[in-house]
């Protein structure tokens, strides 16, 4: 008898094995001690005579400011993102159709032209082509807004595009309502790149918040805290008058001008975005 129920768990176990979804599928993408597999990329200076950024790109895994680096925060290893250079640190490898999960919490410090502004971020996704598309510091890519107030906000970047169900929330900006009106979000667009999120779902500051970004083929949902505050259709790149999908990429995370941690950042592969988030 003992050795039949030994080779029935045995058989169990291979079975589970093989079936994916039984399996905690998680991958970590911040292995907690350095920043290997994600290259840094720094910007041009800002330059506080001019009130402009200034010179060229210090350049591509060239930090002389430490704006990226590993600390140890609420007894946890993290990524500190100072914001003193605006750039960006993202994965030398690719992704698509994925649940992609990390946590941030902000700092104190800010600096100019941001200073006296909202603390700013953010988690690019489908990144491709060259660094600093954007501004000189970002690549094209989609783009989670997370900034104090309005996390989980999409922004297209550099040629970024998505349609979402809209309502208008005055001063010519638009909201975030599954039952509102599909409407293109890209620079140029009569809605513009920028789309809210439907609710503000960020903990007080000083607190940790969870991330997840579902992506399944051109889906994508925005989560913030456990709470569901955006479904995005048809994800697309503009390139002059022709738009190509924008399915696949690397991920970025901003440093915007305000010091921000970012912690348990994973990433498994799905097959499907679980219906309960695309009921919201």
């Amino acid at each position: 008898m003992k050795c039949s129920f030994a080779l029935s768990a045995l058989a169990i176990l291979t079975l589970v094995a093989a079936i994916p979804d039984l399996q905690d599928s998680w991958r970590p993408l911040f292995n907690g001690k350095d920043l290997t597999g994600w290259d840094t990329y720094v910007g041009p200076e800002y330059d506080s005579a001019k009130k402009d950024f200034a010179g060229a790109p210090i350049g591509l895994n060239r930090d002389p400011n430490q704006v990226f680096r590993v600390l140890k925060v609420d007894g946890k290893e993290a990524i500190r993102i100072s914001g003193e250079n605006f750039g960006g640190i993202s994965t030398r490898e690719s992704f698509e159709n994925y649940h992609l999960h990390l946590e941030f919490r902000w700092g104190k410090s800010k600096w100019h032209p941001r200073k006296t502004g909202k603390r700013d971020s953010g988690v690019l996704y489908h990144a491709v082509g060259p660094h600093g598309a954007d501004g000189n510091f970002w690549m094209r890519s989609q783009e989670f807004q997370v900034q104090e107030e309005d996390c989980g906000d999409y922004w297209g970047v550099a040629g970024g595009v998505f349609d979402v169900p809209v309502v208008a929330s005055g001063d010519k900006s638009y909201r975030y309502d599954p039952a509102g009106t599909l409407t293109t979000f890209r620079e140029g667009s009569e809605a513009g790149r920028h789309c809210i999120r439907s609710r503000n779902a960020e903990k007080p500051w000083g607190q940790w918040n969870a991330i997840d970004i579902y992506c399944m083929g051109d889906t994508t949902v925005h989560v913030v805290n456990g709470e569901a505050v955006m479904v995005l259709h048809d994800s697309r790149q503009r390139e002059g008058d022709k738009e190509t999908p924008l399915t696949k990429g690397k991920i970025q995370i901003q440093s915007e001008g305000a010091e921000v941690f970012y912690r348990d950042i994973r990433i498994r592969p799905i097959a499907k975005i679980p219906d309960e988030m695309l009921r919201n």
